[in-house]
This record gives structure tokens, C-alpha cells and sequence, in this order.
């Protein structure tokens, strides 16, 4: 074993020393990867379009190319859907990425080219092995195999040419051969769509398997697990795979999963590593594990732009580039890749709690909070108060969302919670005025909003029935690795639904 660690830190030596580059000189890395993105798609349609050829600065390029939203680049996308090519960029786009973070009926495709796979997914993929085995040179992780827990993929019947899916389904659908020699399932069983199906023939594969790292979004892993210590009988997955060592996370956050995964996995040597890994690329890695911050990956092809969230609906708003950016502010992001996605909006926001490195923490979505009275709650805000509630209490979330209680002549506003609890709160009364209390705390415009309940009511919590959140996701289709419960809404779509599953159920 000693032998492998030694080669494998080897291997990674010139990649550690790349990453420590670009962390003392993140400008001179981002622009490098700008103009080698220009330079790429000059001669394509959109390249053509904006005058790719003529722009020699970071401010050029911002100055003639406009940001963009799915919607103002899906005219592209359809073509591309169609077969055409060379429009956003130079090599074969045949692979898109069907959005699904969240349970919106309208679905997003995500072009994916072969440089985005090979330089931005698989890197990303690596350089959290390498990161990881130069924080834990002792390892034993490739004693043995690691589990995926990924989506599935179709044929796209527009052009049977093209393929889309879940990105993670692509990601192992373009797995090099040599990978399965050090992963399980199988290809057939990882990229099945009945998630039932799935977890009972992932169950059945890997009992006899020396599991020693899983990954996934940790919802649906937890899932999984529950799945296989029901059909197994075992107290705890150690009990399964006594050499787990390794989690690697990401796609909700995962602080109020935190406490089930280690009741799960009772072991001080059970390590959690956080990725940054969406549908539009990878962005960043735990690189540490004593706190729970992300290096933001700049030499993966992708260049960032960040834009203040006070400045995202004005018509022109303020975009900073690398060097612009200050800590403990909150940005949506902004992104320019190597499949031709120029200055596209994701609709995340992120805060950077470090720079030099730059290093950062999810905050939330541009789209998924709740401003209905212009208290601003982010995602951020909810789990930091839902966190410290269920300290307080013994609590356990499952799932939840909230949204909006609108006024009307006879009520003043407020806000709705809809939680399914692993182990209920000691009291309900005490867990909401903990939680209305907290927001207060990380959020100065609910604080005000709710002073001596002038705007803002107190906040209503229901209580949901077991697997409501669950049952609502398989009826709609939306089981699987890569989707998410709606946390925050600033409509009440998706909580009137469920709340009526609710009092059906």
C-alpha cells in the first residue's frame, strides 16, 4: 500500500505545483484561460458574431459581449440540439447536460464538449485525489473501490446523434475503460433510471466489494444507505465496509446532514470532502479539511466574472473579474467555458472567504430565496438558523422548503416552513422561535422586517408526513441523484403542492 501512495504522490507532484501556481497568481491564470478560449472559438459562429479576433483585453471582452441567461442562449442551444455545429464552439458538441437542481418543469441542456469533459470534469476529478492524498499521505483508498451514486442518460430523439442526461450519467458514460478497474457499480447498473431498481442492484453488486470512498449528492446517499443497512440488517455502513474512509459531497449543502452521516458512519476516521461540481462545470474543491471552504479551480477553462447580488437586476450591472473581488460578499456568478457558454449567468451565488487563495462558500441562488417583503433570505440565512434550531432542540431535518405568506387585509406577511424531521424537536414552539430568532441574527433586513412583527409575523411551521418530500419528487418524475427539494421559493408553487400531498397522505 505504501508503494501506491508513493507512486501516486509522484503522479501529482506537477499538479500540486499547478494548483499552487494559480493560487499565488489567480489574474495571470484567469486571463490565460480567457484568451485561450477566445482564441479557440474566433472562427465560430458566435465568435464570428462578437468579433473574437479583435479582443486583446479582459475589459474588451466585457465591453462587447453581453451577459447572458438559459433563456437568451437556448436560440444556440436548440441548434446544437439539431445537430448543428461550430456555433458557440470549434469541436463536436454532442452531449448536453439536462438541468435539474430544481423540480421546475422546464428543463435546461447544458452543451458539454470533449474539452469540458477531459479538462474541467475529469481534472476536477483527479485533482481531488491528489488533493486529498497530499492531506492524507497514509491513505487506504486504493485498497479498494469507490461508489458513484450518478443519474441516467437517453438518446436524444431530436437527433439520435446527440445524448442527454443527468451530468453525472454523462461524466460515467465517458469514463476512460481503466476507471472501472477502481469503481463500482458497473456502467449498466450506475446509469439505470428506476432508482428503485438501481439501489436494489447497486446493493446487491457492491456487499462483497471493498468500498473504501462514495460520492454523491448527500440526500439521495443517504438514501442509498438507509436502503442497504435495511436490506443487510447491519447497525452502521462500517459494519458493511469496514475501510470507508472517504465521502466526496456535493449539490445541497451539507451541514444538516452532517450529524446523520456520522451517527451512519461512526468513525473519527471518516473524512467529508465538499466539490463544486454543476451541470455548466466544475468550480471548486475542499482543499482543506479542517473548515469548510472551497478553492475556486481557475485553470479548469473556465473564466469567472463575478457580479455583487445588490447589482443582478439592474440593466447594467457591475462585473468584477478575479482581482476585484472582496471577502464576505455575496456574488452571483458569472461563467465563460470551453463548451461555449460566453458570460453565461448561473444562477448561483457564492461568498469568498479567502483570497490569495480565493476560496468560497455557497450562498445560495439568484432565484431561490425569499424577498417577498425585501427581507432577502438566502440559503445561507435558512441553514444557519435551521442549523442552530435543531442544536437547541435535538432536532434532525430530512427535507424542507419554505416560502412566503403573502398579506392580505385580515394578516400581516410572513414566512411558511414545510419540514420532515429525522427526529422530531423537543418542542415545535421553541424550534420556530429559534429559527425566527436566528434569521434575525445572520440577516439584518429580516431583523428589521420582523421588529415588533409590524411587517413580518412570526414564521408558521408544518410539520410534514414521513417521505412527503419524497413522494412529491417520484410524482413528478424527479427520482434520482441529481434532484433537489426547492429550499426557498419566493412563490408558493411548490409548497401549496405539498401541502397538499400532505393532508392526502
Amino acid at each position: 500500500m505504501q508503494i501506491i501512495n508513493s507512486i501516486v504522490t509522484w503522479l501529482n507532484f506537477k499538479r500540486l505545483y499547478q494548483i499552487d501556481l494559480f493560487k499565488k497568481f489567480p489574474y495571470d491564470a484567469q486571463r490565460e484561460v480567457l484568451f485561450s478560449l477566445i482564441d479557440k472559438a474566433k472562427d465560430t459562429e458566435f465568435g464570428q458574431k462578437y468579433g473574437f479576433k479583435s479582443i486583446n483585453s479582459i475589459e474588451k471582452f466585457q465591453d462587447r459581449v453581453p451577459i447572458h441567461t438559459y433563456d437568451e442562449m437556448k436560440p444556440f442551444i436548440d441548434r446544437l440540439l439539431k445537430g448543428e455545429q461550430n456555433i458557440l464552439w470549434p469541436t463536436e458538441i454532442k452531449w448536453f447536460a439536462k438541468s435539474s437542481g430544481t423540480t421546475n418543469d422546464k428543463s435546461k441542456f447544458i452543451p458539454v464538449s470533449r474539452e469540458t469533459l477531459e479538462d474541467t470534469h475529469f481534472r476536477g476529478g483527479k485533482d481531488i485525489l491528489a488533493i486529498y492524498t497530499n492531506n492524507y499521505p497514509e491513505t487506504g483508498l486504493f485498497k479498494g473501490k469507490g461508489l458513484t451514486l450518478g443519474g441516467s442518460h437517453q438518446i436524444n430523439k431530436i437527433n439520435n446523434e446527440s445524448f442527454y442526461g443527468d451530468l453525472s450519467a454523462i461524466l460515467i458514460d465517458n469514463l476512460p475503460f481503466w476507471t472501472y478497474f477502481i469503481k463500482t457499480p458497473s456502467q449498466e447498473i450506475a446509469l439505470l433510471s428506476e432508482w428503485e431498481e438501481k439501489m436494489e442492484k447497486i446493493t446487491n453488486t457492491t456487499l462483497k466489494e471493498n468500498v473504501t470512498n462514495i460520492a454523491g449528492v448527500p440526500s439521495w446517499m443517504l438514501v442509498l444507505i438507509r436502503y442497504i443497512l435495511d436490506k443487510t440488517g447491519k447497525n452502521n455502513l462500517l459494519e458493511v465496509w469496514p475501510n470507508l474512509e472517504l465521502f466526496i459531497h456535493g449539490g445541497v449543502n451539507f451541514g444538516p446532514y452532517r450529524e446523520q452521516y456520522q451517527k451512519l458512519i461512526p468513525s473519527s476516521k471518516m473524512n467529508y470532502l465538499e466539490t463544486y461540481n454543476a451541470s455548466e462545470g466544475f468550480f471548486a474543491i475542499q482543499d482543506s479539511p479542517d473548515n469548510n471552504e472551497m478553492l475556486l479551480m481557475l485553470d479548469y477553462g473556465i473564466f469567472y466574472e463575478f457580479i455583487p447580488v445588490e447589482e443582478i437586476d439592474k440593466p447594467n450591472p457591475k462585473v468584477l473579474h478575479i482581482d476585484d473581488v472582496e471577502r464576505n460578499k455575496n456574488y452571483a456568478i458569472v461563467i465563460s467555458t470551453n463548451s461555449g457558454l460566453w458570460r453565461y449567468l448561473i444562477g448561483d451565488t457564492v461568498t469568498f472567504t479567502s483570497l490569495y487563495p480565493h476560496k468560497i462558500k455557497i450562498s445560495g441562488r439568484t432565484k431561490h430565496f425569499i424577498n417577498a417583503f425585501g427581507e432577502e433570505v438566502i440559503i445561507d440565512n435558512a441553514e444557519k438558523a435551521l442549523k442552530e434550531a435543531c442544536d437547541q432542540t435535538g432536532a434532525l431535518i430530512k427535507e424542507y422548503t419554505a416560502a412566503p405568506i403573502f398579506m392580505d387585509k385580515d394578516k400581516k406577511g410572513g414566512h411558511h416552513w414545510l419540514i420532515e424531521f429525522d427526529k422530531m424537536p423537543d418542542n415545535t414552539e421553541k424550534f420556530t422561535h429559534i429559527l425566527d430568532i436566528s434569521l434575525q441574527k445572520v440577516n439584518s433586513d429580516y431583523e428589521a422586517k420582523r421588529y415588533k412583527d409590524i411587517t413580518l409575523d412570526k414564521p408558521t411551521l408544518t410539520l410534514a408526513k414521513k417521505n412527503l418530500f419524497y413522494k412529491w419528487l417520484k410524482a413528478k418524475g424527479k427520482i434520482g441523484g441529481q434532484n433537489k427539494v426547492p429550499r426557498l421559493a419566493n412563490n408558493r408553487q411548490y409548497i401549496d403542492e405539498l401541502l397538499k400531498l400532505n393532508d392526502e397522505i
